[in-house]
């Protein structure tokens, strides 16, 4: 009897095991990873590619601090550090991922008791709106975030659609409840940063406006309409500029109570309701770039409706469609969380950018639509070149394009006629050094995924390369180099400028110019002119011709690089990586640079003038937390060495990548960090976009099912696969050997299988 009764609770076991449905992808996003420390990635909600990015704001540092730049600041591109205790409220605008900051616009917090209009400080949060939380009481989810505001005891969920942010707030007794509306609140804030805010109460449930903005982008106007579930009992207005001495004949009324419109740099609102026991008060606030009218019209096209629940349900269903572009199979769940949360973190950026009719702002301020594409901003190009825009030409080759339509548009706005540097919100903000549009445009042409006017590109891509007064090109143009005493960085410039004139020689190639490319693959050789043979490194060049005397290899302040030191930027020729190599002493001599890189230690005093290095990204004296060292571990490809190369991907996938809090070893910069896990994680890498080589590495996945838009499908197989079996034995591509440290973009896209034979030792 009782082995029947055993054998009867283990099948019936065995069968609850078998009816438990599979995860789907998106339930292994966890988007609290990189909120901690470096990342600077946010954890609200937002749906994929999303113009509205719902999220908690845990304080208000200023970027101003005794009228000079407050570091701390630094730490709060997101609006969001996991070690904070409170919550101030919660923005609709955020960024993923960045080293500089702006947004945060329109900030709503619930509050019950005593109306308090400031936010409070950390130390002080009672003196405040502000609330206490903890992690405990906190859910970050795929479109969805959800908190218990401990101070108030009230539940807090954020979910969204394409241009519309919803709110559902339940408050735990019978009170009067707040709804605090701080339209002062913002990232990277400083006194200036508000030019101007229009509020509008259009009935007891409608609110619409603006806000005008002079920050990262200096001129930024961001509209809203703000619906609420139920009735205002009652509202009003508070104005933080009170030294303006002229205010018209506005002083004949009462602004600060039950006014129907309110104007003014600094503005601060509530809206106060009845509410019951466990009442939800719902919000739906939509966001556009051209008019009220235009958010108004986002809110009916979109959610029409007040079920949230639905709301968010579609917001996963959008990300599971994305995520199912890969499908993997993994040694951990962990590992599976580390790569559909960087899948996640990838399809975040850029964001589109125009209301549900098409029209948006242009970069001369004007109206346009976007005729027959979508129009997309937050182009960190500095970043994304690398493998982000290189990963969209595989799994999201439509977009893509769309994105270099935007970028064209911007382009022919441009009263400079210039290709996006780093821009956002209609605006070009001119941030970190390049003409990186120009690589995206050649990788997308090298690889076939060229639906946009490839003519006008050109032409777009040589304008830019030929903007005189841009960061030395001038110089760059007249003397083969950028000269430090005459502009910084100029080394990072001259390197990065003569990548991106390959990238220009590539496109002409493919267009049949051969001027431009005889031109533009001269151009490309300028790296020769900042390399010192004696050094062995690149080094700042003097306009003299010189070489700057006072150099060391090490430091990453005032060398003549950006965010990187010679050591790591001397790396900088994906171009020519055969030709590194020689200048480098031949295959063998640069093997034991290469090693030197990864093994030596970089004190602390060499990157503490830094802010984007930190120890977190290090390792050795090679900087995976900020971008110019990506590629560098794939060199070993062309010394003879891919072995290396095999070994150093998978330590860096290891070390620098956990689903923890901080688990980014740097900045995630918009999706770059995360395009590099995807990449790596399935065997290969673009070492120079612009080719349509990917450099093979070793694969994480035990299978990766790529499901291509045009229809097809590749497979990545790991025979073999686990933690100590990093080195590639051989390669097998549709059944035929693969004896090269390549794969080419059309054997991916036409479909098929890739199979790596791990093992643990090295191939001799």
């Amino acid at each position: 009897m009782k082995l029947k009764f055993v054998f009867t609770f283990l099948l019936l076991s065995v069968m609850a095991l078998a009816q438990k449905p599979e995860k789907k992808n998106y339930q292994y996003i966890n988007p609290i990873i990189g909120t901690q420390r470096m990342g600077h990635t946010y954890l609200g909600a937002t749906v994929p590619f999303g113009s509205v990015q719902l999220s908690p704001d845990t304080d208000t540092i200023s970027y101003e601090l005794n009228k000079k730049y407050n570091g701390k600041v630094y730490e709060y591109c997101s609006g969001y550090q996991y070690e904070d205790k409170t919550i101030v409220g919660f923005s609709h605008t955020h960024f993923s991922g960045t080293g500089h900051s702006d947004l945060g616009d329109f900030l709503i917090m619930p509050t019950t008791g005593k109306l308090q209009l400031n936010p409070g400080t950390a130390d002080k949060p009672l003196s405040g709106y502000r609330s206490a939380f903890s992690h405990a009481n906190e859910t970050a989810q795929a479109n969805y975030y959800k908190v218990k505001l401990d101070d108030n005891n009230i539940i807090a969920e954020l979910t969204t659609s394409q241009r519309v942010g919803f709110h559902r707030y339940t408050f735990p007794k019978a009170n009067e409840a707040h709804i605090i509306f701080d339209l002062m609140h913002g990232i990277y804030n400083h006194n200036e940063k508000n030019v101007w805010t229009f509020v509008r109460i259009e009935n007891d449930t409608l609110i619409t406006g603006y806000r005008q903005t002079n920050g990262w982008a200096r001129t930024r106007t961001v509209y809203f309409a703000m619906s609420f579930s139920k009735p205002i009992k009652q509202y009003g207005t508070r104005k933080y500029d009170e030294n303006n001495i002229y205010k018209g004949f506005w002083r004949k009324f009462d602004e600060s109570k039950n006014f129907p419109e309110a104007a003014g740099k600094n503005l601060r609102m509530y809206f106060d309701f009845d509410v019951k026991a466990g009442e939800q008060v719902m919000i739906k606030m939509a966001l556009s770039p051209v008019s009220t009218a235009g958010a108004l019209a986002n809110i009916k096209a979109e959610i029409p409706h007040w079920d949230f629940d639905k709301t968010r349900k579609e917001g996963e269903q959008l990300w599971e469609k994305e995520l199912n572009k890969i499908k993997v199979e993994t040694l951990t769940e962990d590992d599976k969380v580390n790569f559909y949360t960087a899948m996640y973190h990838a399809f975040i950026n850029p964001t589109v950018y125009m209301d549900a009719d098409g029209s948006y702002k242009g970069l001369d301020q004007n109206i346009h639509n976007a005729d027959g594409f979508t129009n997309y901003t937050t182009f960190s190009l500095w970043d994304t070149y690398r493998a982000l825009h290189p990963l969209f030409n595989i799994v999201q080759p439509k977009r893509n394009t769309d994105m270099i339509k935007s970028m064209l548009a911007h382009y022919e706005q441009s009263v400079h006629k210039m290709l996006p540097v780093w821009s956002h919100y209609a605006n070009e903000n001119w941030c970190m050094i390049g003409y990186h549009s120009v690589s995206v445009i050649a990788d997308a042409i090298a690889k076939g995924n060229d639906n946009f006017d490839t003519k006008k590109a050109l032409e777009a891509c040589i304008n830019s390369s030929n903007l005189k007064y841009f960061d030395g090109i001038d110089y760059y143009i007249n003397k083969g180099y950028v000269p430090e005493d005459k502009n910084g960085a100029s080394v990072s410039k001259t390197l990065e400028y003569a990548y991106d004139d390959w990238c220009i020689a590539q496109i002409a190639k493919k267009l049949g110019n051969q001027s431009a490319v005889a031109e533009y693959t001269k151009r490309s050789q300028h790296y020769k002119n900042v390399f010192d043979s004696k050094s062995g490194f690149m080094r700042p060049k003097l306009d003299d011709g010189t070489f700057k005397k006072e150099f060391d290899p090490l430091d990453t302040h005032g060398q003549g690089f950006i965010e990187g030191n010679a050591w790591n930027y001397s790396l900088y020729v994906p171009h020519y990586p055969e030709e590194l190599v020689k200048m480098n002493g031949g295959k063998e001599k640069f093997t034991q640079h290469l090693d030197s890189l990864f093994t030596m230690t970089l004190p602390d005093k060499y990157f503490e003038n830094t802010e984007d290095i930190t120890r977190d990204g290090i390792i050795g004296n090679y900087v995976h937390g900020n971008e110019p060292s990506h590629h560098v571990a794939y060199l070993y490809n062309w010394t003879g060495h891919p072995e290396k190369t095999q070994q150093r991907v998978r330590m860096i996938l290891d070390a620098m990548y956990k689903p923890k809090p901080d688990g980014l070893g740097g900045n995630d910069d918009t999706g770059q960090m995360s395009a590099w896990y995807i990449f790596s994680s399935l065997g290969f890498y673009p070492v120079a976009p612009g080719s349509d080589k990917y450099a093979i590495g070793s694969p994480k996945v035990k299978e990766a099912v790529l499901n291509l838009e045009n229809g097809k499908t590749f497979t990545i197989t790991a025979k073999n696969q686990s933690a100590k079996n990093v080195y590639i034995i051989k390669m097998a591509l549709n059944g035929k050997p693969l004896d090269r440290t390549y794969i080419t973009h059309k054997e991916i896209t036409d479909g098929g299988q890739l199979v790596f034979y791990m093992g643990s030792k090295p191939r001799k």
